[in-house]
């Protein structure tokens, strides 16, 4: 059975860089019969489009306008599936990532082992980062291990390749950055995913995505709790309420301790905390009950909606010609 592998290139606004990164992606890789190329323009301002076509890039999305990287990404997922890909592979349009690489990301799926491979830059090293930047990404790549339950060597790169399958049934609701949610998804999921190791290229331009530490660590986190939140509400509200309802106890105890010692007379706040405090710690629980049986409905939904991706495109490529 032949084996097709799409490469895509999210881009915005990267008619300067665009033809330095396709000139280094592979035409051939042992066990791929066919490789393809399709550029996401992410509503660009100048002639990403036109220098795509030049490139003989074979397919291009346009994106209505400037939709941001999660959905540039999520958009080049649908295109890939469409067009046939048995393999996607995602890079960056700023030549951040050795095409030649592209062979190490593909062999753990085509072995086997993986369904989602990211590409691990191995920041703790990264001269070309800033010292800030090392540590950020560090402690980031810790949280998401946390949060997906499995090593994240390195959570933000964006050097990923995945099956088809995988791709299927990756969702991306972030507006922000994909990297994060994917992971915990992935994570949630128990989908098999493997890290190896890759090279960088001098970076060509500031990143688009880190703005400044403010912006990135308010953004990232909030990417993080949502997600994190979505897949393993239960975990989330119990521990909520947990520690509201051990605070509550201690300060029960705490008055009970004043009573049986002088009659608990000015301790009477500590007996309204702890009421309130308990009385909050048990709803949050409740909350979280609920939120587990709502994350249940949500992963029927979620397989309703891979079945129904997957029919449609067995339907698109099947003979209307009874004949055929």
């Amino acid at each position: 059975m032949a084996v097709k592998l799409i490469i895509q290139i999210p881009c915005y606004n990267e008619a300067k860089t665009l033809p330095q990164t396709v000139a280094a992606l592979p035409h051939q890789l042992p066990g791929i019969d066919c490789i393809e190329y399709l550029v996401i323009d992410d509503g660009s301002q100048d002639e990403t489009i036109a220098v795509a076509a030049s490139l003989g890039i074979h397919h291009v999305v346009r994106l209505p306008r400037n939709m941001g990287l999660a959905q540039a990404f999520a958009a080049g997922l649908e295109a890939s599936i469409v067009h046939g890909a048995d393999l996607i592979v995602n890079t960056d349009a700023d030549n951040q990532y050795v095409g030649e690489d592209i062979a190490k990301l593909v062999e753990p799926i085509l072995a086997g082992r993986a369904e989602f491979v990211v590409g691990d830059r191995d920041v703790a090293t990264q001269i070309l980062f800033s010292p800030t930047k090392r540590r950020l990404q560090r402690l980031g790549s810790w949280v998401i291990s946390r949060a997906a339950g499995t090593a994240v060597p390195d959570a933000t790169s964006g050097f990923r390749a995945y099956t088809r399958e995988a791709a299927l049934r990756t969702l991306v609701l972030s507006n922000y950055s994909y990297t994060l949610e994917t992971l915990i998804q992935a994570g949630a999921r128990r989908t098999a995913v493997e890290h190896v190791r890759i090279r960088t290229n001098p970076p060509t331009r500031p990143s688009r995505l880190m703005k400044g530490l403010p912006h990135y660590l308010s953004n990232s986190s909030v990417t993080i709790l949502r997600a994190y939140t979505l897949y393993r509400p239960l975990r989330v509200f119990l521990l909520l309420g947990g520690f509201a309802i051990v605070c509550g106890t201690a300060l029960g105890l705490r008055f009970l301790y004043f009573y049986l010692l002088d009659g608990g007379v000015g301790h009477v706040q500590s007996l309204i905390l702890a009421a309130i405090c308990l009385i909050v710690g048990f709803q949050t629980v409740l909350i979280g009950l609920l939120a587990d049986l709502v994350g249940f409905n949500r992963k029927m939904l979620e397989e309703v909606l891979y079945r129904v991706r997957k029919t449609s495109l067995l339907s698109d490529h099947l003979p209307t010609d009874p004949s055929a």
